[in-house]
């Protein structure tokens, strides 16, 4: 299951393949494999040792490809941070995780941090690189090594690192490969940032795994998207939303060659009817599928045939996955709606170094993933609303209790409530309830300071009082409906 074995096996079987598509550089296997095996030996040389851990900064790079490998090979784990972070988001991040090494893209400042930093380009990594001959690599490590952390946004105001292991990784991408097949003659295109779990396990390692190639992009430009989907005959790809959103709101989405797409996946949120319409009379299969960070992140699948049939659903379990709805009585049989939880080998590890909240997320092996969820007869679930008050934003997660804390250290706040709203861009955004006399541009600014953009609300509503239950909690479904009205 180690997944450093995944690139030296490719390499030994098709080493002159295509692996990583970047511009006008091609990267095959076999030197994706060579340069990892090299920068994995010298890390070691520099004294970092089997689950110590990597902190990245940067746009998709193949260098991070490259980086990730090394650190399979070498015990280490990965950690890279969201590049839309605010400098102070990025600093707790960093003094969590305790990276031994931090990893920057071209023009990325690094935030504080007393260890080394490295450019992750070509000529820096070179630096690190050595001879794996001279002192040798360890054994692989074992399927319960952590790989992968990545920071989910916190119900607390505090983000936590989700462990994945080597494990998790495998599972999750053989139960995508049995529900969303990729073949060695694939073309993916990668436009989801690799600071997501989804910029690794749908689609991009599973294609490294099969031999397929992977078209790589800084970040997303929907023109260029629909441009390289002719050029380099894209086969498949993944996004949000917004990703396909942007894509047919651009005036050559109506005429641009999408002959050679099988079948794009899409996540995050349900694609809206008109937009997946307009992606179905263009003549392209698409897959619905569900899923969360702690999850590795594939829970969900619903496929093309029945994409049409089940707008807004989020499908039946991948393989090797189990799903099941909590009420409040305990699990409920047949058709219902309760708490959505999950089981099975994709399930994470656990919080970095937080495992009060890890009990709290997984009390008896099932993981609780806050959505409430609908089963229907046939056993196809629907996503209908959250235990808790996150919301997602053009495929990013924002728990409002991080965004409250922020606006409520502004002079003049006298309490606020933030609530996710529907948006046609985004899908939705914040809305502030604001009591106090507070400027509202100020107010902004403070918030832009502060959070990435993604976080900043997209409207301040100001009210004399927040609207509160017997016992005192906010009523947000009182403000979630009074913005509809």
């Amino acid at each position: 299951m180690n997944l450093g074995r995944w690139i030296r096996d490719r390499a030994r079987t098709t080493p002159h393949r295509t692996a990583i598509v970047f511009g006008d550089e091609e990267i095959t296997y076999a030197e994706l494999d060579a340069r990892s095996e090299r920068l994995a030996a010298g890390l070691l040389a520099r004294g970092l040792r089997p689950g110590d851990r990597i902190a990245t900064l940067t746009d998709n790079r193949p260098e991070h490809a490259e980086l990730f490998f090394a650190c399979a090979k070498a015990g280490l784990i990965l950690v890279p941070l969201n590049v839309r972070l605010t400098l102070p988001e990025l600093t707790y991040q960093v003094g969590d995780a305790g990276p031994a090494m931090l990893c920057t893209g071209p023009g990325r400042a690094a935030p504080p941090f007393t260890g080394p930093v490295v450019e992750l380009t070509r000529d820096g990594l070179d630096a690190v690189a050595a001879d794996p001959a001279a002192g040798g690599l360890p054994g692989d490590a074992g399927p319960d090594a952590g790989l992968l952390i990545v920071y989910t946004a916190g119900t607390t105001g505090r983000p936590k690192g989700a462990l994945l292991t080597h494990a998790n990784c495998f599972w999750t991408n053989l139960s995508l490969d049995r529900g969303c097949e990729l073949r060695e003659d694939d073309v993916v295109l990668q436009v989801l940032p690799q600071f997501h779990v989804g910029g690794w396990n749908v689609q991009p390692l599973l294609a490294w795994w099969k031999g397929a190639t992977v078209v790589l992009e800084p970040s997303f430009d929907p023109a260029r998207a629909l441009r390289l989907i002719t050029e380099r005959r894209v086969t498949t790809m993944m996004g949000v939303p917004a990703t396909y959103q942007f894509m047919a709101a651009r005036p050559e989405f109506a005429t641009a060659d999408l002959s050679s797409l099988r079948c794009v996946v899409v996540g995050g949120a349900p694609m809206p009817e008109p937009l997946l319409r307009a992606w179905l009379d263009r003549g392209v299969r698409i897959t619905q599928g569900y899923g969360l960070t702690e999850a590795a992140p594939n829970v969900l699948c619903l496929p093309p045939e029945e994409v049409a049939r089940r707008v807004g659903w989020a499908g039946k379990p991948y393989p090797h996955v189990d799903v099941a709805l909590l009420g409040p009585g305990g699990p409920l049989d047949g058709p219902g709606r309760g708490e959505l939880i999950v089981r099975g080998p994709n399930v994470f590890a656990g919080y970095w170094r937080n495992p009060a909240a890890t009990r709290e997320a997984v009390p008896d092996g099932w993981l609780r993933t806050g959505d409430v969820a609908e089963r229907d007869a046939e056993g196809f679930y629907r996503i209908c609303d959250r235990v808790k008050d996150m919301y997602v934003s053009g495929g990013e997660n924002v728990y409002p209790a991080e965004v409250e804390s922020v606006l409520a250290a502004f002079p003049g706040v006298a309490e606020v409530a933030v609530v996710g709203v529907p948006d046609e861009r985004w899908g939705e955004v914040g809305c502030a309830y604001v009591a106090g006399d507070v400027p509202v541009e100020e107010l902004l600014a403070h918030c832009r300071e502060r959070l990435a953009a993604f976080k900043v609300p997209k409207y301040v509503r100001s009210v004399p009082a927040l609207p509160r239950s017997a016992v005192g909690k906010t009523l947000k479904n009182e403000l979630r409906a009074e913005f509809g009205g």
